[in-house]
């Protein structure tokens, strides 16, 4: 439990009453979570003035074409539905870019947002694990520092959520909600990525980093400090949410919008194309639905926004993660993905569902070369005979580096502690309850699971309810086909052994 919580609530506003009239600036919005954070913002505190998205230009589209990209998305279905209008009304872009020096803004926007905000989310990050040194400290480090930079000026700061994640010292264990202390020193680190050519930046990166695993825990850890800084001098939370996954329940079931975590392992199983994971059946991953992270988000925004800034305030750290409450082996959610495939099977199915763990690296690399790389060879081979395009080695390559990049994660086992994260549910009003209440341990996993597998083959394949019946006798036929190639091939090696000169020795001598 932090100071926040320790205070005397009662006369404190309820959350939706504390987000009536302000005004929120947000870095990150089009990302997974700030999507989320966004719809959830405006469902349930609709009375709130307005929200700021910093939008940069991407892939030829302008700030404002990227706006109503962002609404498009079936993230705001319920939004749409239930309240038409409010966010065309109430969400703003702000050109800029994280990357860039005072974050892009043009004075202009700068003197608005200044002038305006009571509420910082600064969500932007790259989570690329195998991002060079240089732009994951761009983006997660200096981007960090520019968004500082902004809230000392902004006149009316009531609070500043940092976003960081539970992964930020996986050298620990356990991991507790406190700060510990820096692998480096951040401003070094800046000036390093920044005087130091790509080369030397790319040899030196491995030993810069000690004993952390990438470039993303490396500078999400550092900008905690360049947030960490500033203790008593802004009113700042640290939150640091685990894997972040499909939702439970908001803004609908299982919603999703990329291949991270076990959804991506569910598709990648499901379509026959990832048949081996180098895990221990036993590793269980720290993994939050979306929408319960983001209730926490708004929770700490409220619990510190309602608080006084004072010299000797420190600044709380939250870890949204499951902790022991509620979690699942990586071999339970490999078998749940199993049982889905044989109801809800998808679509175009290469080969029967595949995942299976090995812990042995030279194992793994032998099954990846006779289950993943050689059948990608044979099967772009008859595409390209076909006149089609060749797909399979590229996905399978992707794949591969996925894997490698995930090893470090799927190896080790950490404990999270959660009592600050759990604590600050505790005070959520009975008002506010409906709305931003959490729970973990009451989440039924198998339905959970189910209904990510379903979203994701939705959401993310585009698949539709009426292609089941030809997916399940594609799926079939697949199943006879395995069995049949499996039989042949059993075969065929007893045929080889049986005429052996080994074996005919052997049984000469046995007088058979």
């Amino acid at each position: 439990m932090t100071f926040l919580e320790e205070r005397d609530l009662e006369d404190v506003p309820n959350i939706q009453d504390y987000y009536k009239r302000k005004t929120i600036f947000m870095t990150g919005g089009s990302g997974f979570m700030g999507k989320v954070l966004i719809e959830k913002l405006l469902y349930s505190c609709t009375d709130l003035d307005r929200i700021y998205l910093l939008l940069r230009s991407k892939k030829g589209l302008k700030p404002e074409e990227r706006l109503a990209q962002l609404y498009s998305s079936q993230c705001f279905d319920r939004l749409r539905k239930e309240k038409p209008g409010v966010f065309e009304s109430k969400v703003y872009f702000i050109a800029g870019d994280v990357n860039e020096i005072g974050l892009g803004i043009t004075d202009e926007d700068r003197t608005l947002i200044v002038n305006r905000t009571h509420i910082i989310f600064h969500v932007a990050a790259s989570v690329r694990f195998d991002e060079p040194l240089k732009v994951a400290a761009q983006l997660n480090l200096r981007g960090t520092k520019e968004v500082i930079e902004l809230a000392k000026d902004v006149r009316n700061l009531e609070v500043l959520i940092h976003v960081s994640t539970g992964y930020s010292n996986t050298n620990r264990n356990p991991i507790e909600e406190v700060m510990y202390p820096p692998h480096a020193d951040w401003r070094k680190t800046l000036q390093i990525c920044e005087e130091l050519d790509d080369h030397t930046l790319k040899v030196l990166t491995p030993k810069y980093l000690g004993e952390l695993p990438n470039t993303y825990v490396f500078t999400k850890q550092l900008a905690e400090h360049v947030v960490y800084e500033h203790k008593g001098k802004l009113p700042i939370v640290i939150v640091r949410p685990s894997i972040v996954i499909s939702s439970h329940l908001e803004p609908q079931p299982g919603w999703i919008e990329n291949f991270n975590g076990p959804v991506g392992m569910f598709i990648a199983c499901g379509k026959g194309i990832l048949r081996t994971i180098h895990s221990s059946p036993d590793i269980v991953s720290d993994y939050i639905p979306v929408d319960i992270a983001i209730k926490a988000c708004i929770a700490a925004s409220w619990i510190r926004g309602t608080k006084k800034l004072e010299s000797t305030d420190d600044i709380p750290i939250y870890n949204i993660c499951a902790g022991d409450l509620n979690n699942m082996s990586v071999n339970e959610i490999l078998k749940l993905g199993k049982d889905f495939v044989l109801t809800i099977p998808l679509k175009d199915m290469l080969w029967t569902y595949g995942g299976t763990l090995t812990t042995s690296l030279f194992m793994f690399n032998l099954k990846v070369l006779f289950q993943h790389v050689l059948p990608a060879i044979f099967v772009d081979l008859i595409l390209w005979i076909l006149g089609k395009k060749p797909m399979l080695v590229k996905i399978q390559r992707r794949i591969y580096v996925a894997n490698i990049a995930l090893r470090y994660y799927l190896t080790q086992q950490w404990t999270f502690c959660n009592k600050n994260f759990i604590a600050l549910r505790s005070k959520i009003k009975k008002a506010d309850q409906p709305a931003f209440y959490y729970e973990i341990e009451n989440v039924d996993k198998t339905e959970f699971f189910r209904q990510a597998a379903i979203a994701g083959r939705k959401i993310l394949l585009k698949e539709k309810d009426e292609d089941l019946p030809k997916a399940r006798a594609h799926y079939k036929r697949l199943v006879i086909l395995e069995k049949i190639l499996q039989f042949i091939f059993y075969g065929l090696l007893i045929w080889w052994l049986i005429n052996t000169e080994y074996f005919k020795n052997t049984v000469k001598t046995l007088g058979y």
